[in-house]
């Protein structure tokens, strides 16, 4: 039975808000019945037990921040425990799922792997927080509910997001038997001590019906092998709660000491009964006193003896000069770096802490680790230069160098711990001590590599070295680990001579059948069988369940590293102690069964920063970051650049948002209030940016073949983070009503903290509560988007520059910027700047400016945005026309700006006598030319007519205001029925004073109509209210105070002094005008190459470079300003669509190109059957006629007509005689084209 959906479908409350249980959505598009049979199922139930857990940690740090009791050391242990499962998962994906998915689909994986490399960093810092904890740190709690709400908001978003895309895909893309043969890789790529405790806690979280799909999945997972089922069941029943935390209890008397013939051979006990333990007084006596812990030596010996190889290998291939083929070379040296590793942790993770927690090798093992990885990095340079290299030579001596500098670092590491450690250890520690030591340090390696070390390590064994080191291994297992021990001891026994038994009884380490495993999956079998048993089919726990075949679950021990490859030589002489070989299953892991490689032989060794985590190595997926990071760091600036400057802006508010929450219990109003306005501008300024990238940047990326999937993961970020803005917005308004509350009803003290009375207690209380909740989702949503800008940075943005034009840029620029409505650039331009430095403002504003030079986009920047320090000499210049872009002026300006500073409003508050002394300074400058001076001159005695002409309008409204009579100072209607206020054009509330004239008009039209001069809208400063008829500044809303703020109409432009209260109306920032429309972005975008608005169903349209700036090519009135509607022709031209409609009764062609004004196929299939019922007279019937066709430009020949001649490419009748009629009667008119 599979897990029921609905029961796994996400809630509605807030990811960082619920405190319940929040499930995760169902898979995109897939029936429960197809989801029941995958094995992707088990993935399904990690995610429900990591939401349980995050939501139980979420819970208990709210309660810690809150005051509440908590129990902070086992709180603390739940972290690090949870921490230790969820990296495991993490690594294992990297290493098996994603690099599997890579192969069948391209650009998907990767950007969860970057999230995953977060996630760690998340970790990394909750842990920080952990380890500085003191009880007198009052910020402590808030700080750490605070970040485990981050945590568990970006594990969840992180899941959610699997379970949406990368879920689906692999049910798709994988059959049932791969996507088993997945899961079971990656069970094996965990290390053996962390499955035995990953199990158990996950079945902690499950009902039993759960359980039992559990069970289910795991048998199709898990080889049909019994010993292997048996190994991996027992680990999911779990050994006992002391073990669900991951520790071992391996010091009490609990049987652990029993006799070694009888952990060894299994096979000689009862088949019927379960397996029986030997008191501790049965075991048979260290004779020889050889102390466990000096396996150690062992280690280091094989190690040192696989170096050594390695080196004179190098060494072998200088000498030859063959270097075509190192893949055998670099696959050895994958398996020992990987045994390096793992040998390292080990130490540093079991053996040293038990020595002394002092005690560290982290720099050697650190050093080890980074000469590996250059000697792999200078493998992987071989053999990408091949033999056509020039510098074999050098190849050959660093090939040799690094081998020789592997193997000098590690023996002296390996000495030094030999002198430093294993004395102190041997002292201090028994030998029962010493076998768990060595016991854990192996079960730090994942079962994948186990299945190959034991065998190459036994294979440089002595026989009586093998001996005791299965003694040793078999007496430190705990007596629930008797599969796994028979499992250890039949892969340890593969590495000697054709795998014989190393049981020191002579009876061997082999059982003939599996019957005792069966039963109860009590612990009753040895790591041998006959190899009749090997052939049989054996049936899985669920006899119901589909079967798998059994050969996909037998392997090579050690397929790429056996011990015939990796090991000494066995002395030939020496005799197994049994005829029977062991015949233990294989993990099946190392078959391309998939048809992708061993991911053992992948690019390159992950940083392990020496965590007990499973060191794996890079698959292709990474490839990509190194080559972005070669050609795009430091490269040119491109215009796409702009764009991810708005993550600068967006950063330096989320961090406001994060560091002034954890104010917000204990502020006044008037902070409050600026928060929530901090908080909306930017959500607003976050939702265009993120629509801009969903609906322009994103497809733009998926149109190129080779990154189709690459956006995906990112939009579906977008959403996610929606829904954060929505919850953290639920809980601000919360929190403002509970402040408003506190203010209007009792606030006795001046800090407006301090409340009395049990209803202000409890009001006090949720208000903490809210606050503290809120302060978490602020630190929440700026880590979730932080990541997601580091990860759109690090991935999305090198691929402009990689795989489109600075031309294509720049149009995606302008299609961006087009969708952009005035009021949010308005907003969005000090917001974005505010954050750059001048360098990098100019630098975006020179985009812009480029990106909208068709455009009037500088004329409404100008208007909307200028500078406080500009000039005011320099305003009223540019506004008499009197251009500073001279050089030669400009230079002479500059020399003279100390000696003349007045601005124009200085110049007209002189008198006459100030004046004249101005004037003769200038005269009196001798670094002036007289040229200069007299241009000086002009201008000073021109500037008080010219201030006096601007001030006369102030003026005369003045006047006006003081009472004197004002034509067309009374109100007029649109209706006057109804007594609706307008007129014939527009309706609104107010007449506007022309600039020009001082005249009163409701519109511009009215004012045109009546004058002989044009009315500029703009310059009207001016507006009467037809309500109370006051004049009184433009502006929305009567200032008068009769009116009460009487709106003067539903839309009020600023720019163009527009009103109307009918239809809905935007300002274009590039057309610098009003529009009718919702707005950019909405239902119109701004084409930057015609410099005009478009629906948004017209994005596909053909351009013609300021094809809007013309006149109607029917009635002459300029297009551009013109009120009336404007329609698109297909050839790129524009008339009125009334001129269309009127023009279209009797042509169907444009008048300016010639082009068709749309589908003709019925017209032309009409003209095709009446020239076929048409016959020409005798003369005309071979003549033939040169045609140029209109709609396709190509030129062809067509048969005689006096009318229609059609083309013979595009089958179009849109076509003109360009040469006169020749006979030619042999010539078929049809096949002549040119």
């Amino acid at each position: 039975m599979a897990i029921p959906i609905p029961e796994l479908r996400r809630g509605d409350e807030a990811v960082v808000v619920s405190s319940g249980t929040v499930k995760p959505p169902p898979f995109g598009g897939l029936s429960e019945e197809s989801e029941e049979k995958s094995p992707i199922l088990i993935f399904l139930l990690f995610h429900k037990a990591v939401r349980n857990e995050l939501d139980a940690l979420h819970r208990l740090a709210l309660a810690f921040a809150t005051g509440n009791s908590v129990d902070i050391q086992s709180l603390f242990q739940r972290y690090g425990f949870f921490r230790s499962i969820y990296r495991q998962h993490s690594v294992a994906e990297d290493e098996v799922i994603f690099p599997a998915l890579d192969i069948r689909v391209k650009n998907v994986a990767k950007t969860y792997s970057l999230e995953h490399k977060g996630e760690s960093n998340l970790f990394d810092h909750l842990f920080e927080l952990l380890s500085s904890y003191t009880e007198d740190d009052e910020s402590f709690p808030k700080e750490l509910a605070s970040c485990t709400g981050a945590l568990r908001t970006s594990i969840s978003q992180h899941m959610d997001k699997e379970e949406e895309q990368v879920f689906p895909l692999l049910i798709e893309k994988f059959s049932l038997e791969e996507q088993a043969s997945l899961v079971w890789q990656f069970l094996c790529s965990i290390p053996v001590n962390m499955v035995a405790e990953f199990l158990p806690w996950l079945s902690s979280f499950l009902s039993p019906d759960e359980y039992q799909d559990m069970q289910k999945c795991l048998s199709k997972i898990v080889p049909e092998e019994k010993l292997l089922q048996q190994v991996i069941f027992t680990w999911m029943e779990g050994r006992n709660d002391a073990n669900l935390l991951g520790k071992y209890h391996l010091d009490s008397p609990d049987g652990l000491s029993q006799s070694l013939d009888s952990r060894t051979c299994p096979c000689e006990l009862p088949k019927t009964g379960k397996r029986k333990y030997l008191e501790p007084g049965s075991i048979l006596s260290e004779t020889d006193g050889t102390h466990p812990l000096n396996e150690i030596l062992l280690w280091h010996n094989a190690i040192k003896r696989e170096l050594t190889e390695i080196a004179e290998e190098a060494r072998k291939i200088q000498l030859s000069g063959d270097f075509v083929d190192l893949s055998v070379f670099n696959e050895r040296l994958q398996f020992i770096a990987e045994v390096c590793i793992f040998h390292s942790i080990a130490e540093d993770k079991v053996i040293f802490p038990a020595v002394d927690e002092e005690l560290s090798f982290i720099q050697e093992h650190a050093e080890e680790e980074s000469q590996f990885n250059d000697f792999r990095c200078l493998i992987e340079s071989i053999q990408n230069a091949g033999a056509v290299s020039t510098s074999a030579a050098e190849f050959y001596s660093k090939l040799c160098e690094h081998a020789d500098q592997i193997m000098e670092t590690i023996m002296t590491h390996f000495h030094n711990e030999e002198v430093q450690v294993l004395p102190i250890a041997k002292k201090n520690f028994s030998f029962k001590r010493q076998r768990e030591l060595l016991y854990q340090s192996l079960c730090v390696m994942p079962l994948r590599l186990i299945e190959r070390v034991l065998p190459w390590l036994v294979g440089s064994l002595t026989d009586h070295e093998a001996r005791n080191f299965l003694k040793n291994m078999q007496l430190a297992a705990p007596p629930t680990d008797s599969a796994l021990m028979t499992l250890f001891s039949g892969w340890a026994c593969k590495g000697r001579n054709q795998g014989m038994c190393l049981s020191p009884t002579g009876n061997g380490c082999c059982v003939k059948r599996f019957s005792d495993i069966e039963e109860d999956f009590v612990p009753s079998c040895c790591a041998c069988t006959s190899s009749m048993c090997m052939n049989e089919t054996c049936s899985t726990i669920h006899g119901d369940e589909v079967k798998r075949p059994v050969k996909r679950n037998i392997s090579d021990s050690c397929k790429t590293g056996n011990a015939a490859e990796l090991s000494v030589s066995v002395d030939a002489h020496e005799q197994p102690c049994n005829e029977r070989s062991c015949c233990v299953p294989g993990l099946g892991v190392n078959t391309n069964n998939l048809g992708f490689g061993s991911l053992l032989t992948a690019k390159s060794l992950r940083s392990l920063s020496f965590s007990p985590s499973a060191p794996s190595l890079n698959s292709s997926l990474f490839v990509w970051e190194t080559d972005n990071n070669l050609s795009d760091i430091g490269s040119a600036d491109r215009p796409i650049d702009t764009i991810f400057k708005f993550h600068k802006a967006i950063s330096k508010d989320l961090e406001y948002l994060d560091v002034e929450s954890g104010k917000l219990g204990d502020c006044d109003e008037t902070f409050l209030r600026q928060f929530i306005g901090r908080f909306h501008l930017l959500w607003g300024l976050y939702r265009a940016h993120s629509n801009a990238e969903d609906d322009i940047v994103f497809p733009a990326l998926e149109s190129k073949e080779t990154l189709h999937n690459v956006s995906h993961s990112y939009t579906l970020d977008h959403k996610q983070e929606e829904k954060l803005f929505e919850d953290i917005n639920s809980v601000l308004s919360e929190l403002s009503h509970l402040h408003e509350s506190f203010t209007i009803g009792h606030m006795p003290t001046d800090t407006g903290t301090e409340l009395s009375g049990a209803y202000n207690g409890d009001c006090l209380r949720k208000y903490n509560e809210l606050a503290t909740k809120l302060q978490a989702m602020c630190k929440s949503i700026r880590v979730t988007l932080d990541h997601h800008i580091y990860r759109e940075e690090l991935e999305l943005w090198p691929l402009f520059g990689r795989y489109f034009s600075v031309e294509e840029q720049d149009k995606l620029v302008g299609r961006i910027i087009g969708t952009t409505g005035a009021e949010v650039l308005q907003s969005m331009l000090p917001w974005v700047t505010a954050a750059l430095t001048q360098e990098e403002q100019n630098k975006m504003m020179d985009t812009w400016k480029q990106a909208t030079k068709n455009t009037m986009f500088n004329e409404w920047l100008n208007e909307c945005w200028k500078r406080p320090s500009e000039s005011s000499l320099q305003n009223e210049m540019s506004e008499t026309g009197i251009s500073l872009k001279d050089n030669d002026f400009q230079d002479s300006l500059e020399q003279c700006d100390q000696m003349f500073k007045p601005g124009w409003k200085d110049i007209f508050r002189m008198n006459q006598n100030e004046l004249e002394s101005e004037i003769r300074k200038v005269y009196r400058d001798s670094t002036l030319d007289p040229r200069r001076k007299a241009y000086l001159v002009q201008n000073l005695l021109t500037s008080r007519w010219i201030a006096a002409q601007q001030k006369l309008p102030q003026a005369a409204s003045t006047e006006a205001s003081n009472g004197e009579d004002v034509w067309g100072c009374s109100p007029s209607f649109r209706d006057p029925g109804k007594q609706i206020f307008g007129c014939e054009h527009y309706k609104r509330n107010c007449k506007l004073r022309a600039a020009c004239c001082g005249k009163l008009f409701t519109c511009r039209f009215c004012h045109d109509n009546v004058s002989d001069h044009s009315m500029d809208r703009k310059a009207t400063l001016e507006m009467m209210c037809m309500s109370c008829l006051k004049i009184q500044p433009v502006g929305p809303i009567c200032i008068t105070p009769s009116c009460n703020g009487l709106s003067m109409a539903k839309y009020y432009c600023s720019i163009c002094k527009f009103f109307d209260d009918e239809r809905n109306v935007y300002h274009c920032p590039f057309c610098n005008l009003c529009r009718v429309g919702k707005g950019l972005g909405i239902d119109y975008f701004h084409c930057m190459t015609c410099n005009c608005c478009l629906g948004t169903k017209l994005v596909n349209h053909k351009c013609l470079e300021k094809g809007l700036e013309t006149n109607c090519p029917i009635c002459c009135d300029f297009l551009f300003t013109s009120s009336a509607t404007v329609r698109a022709l297909p050839c790129g031209h524009y008339m009125h669509s009334a001129c269309f409609q009127a023009y279209t009764c009797s042509h169907y062609t444009c008048p300016l190109c010639s082009r068709s004004l749309g589908d003709m196929a019925v017209y032309f299939g009409m003209l095709d059957a009446l020239l076929a019922a048409e016959e020409l007279p005798e003369e005309y019937r071979d003549r033939c006629q040169d045609i140029l066709c209109n709609d396709c430009d190509e030129k062809g020949t067509a048969r005689f007509h006096w009318l229609y001649h059609k083309c013979g490419y595009c089958g179009s009748y849109n076509t003109r005689v360009i040469k006169t009629p020749t006979q030619t009667p042999t010539t078929d008119c049809s096949t002549v084209n040119q």
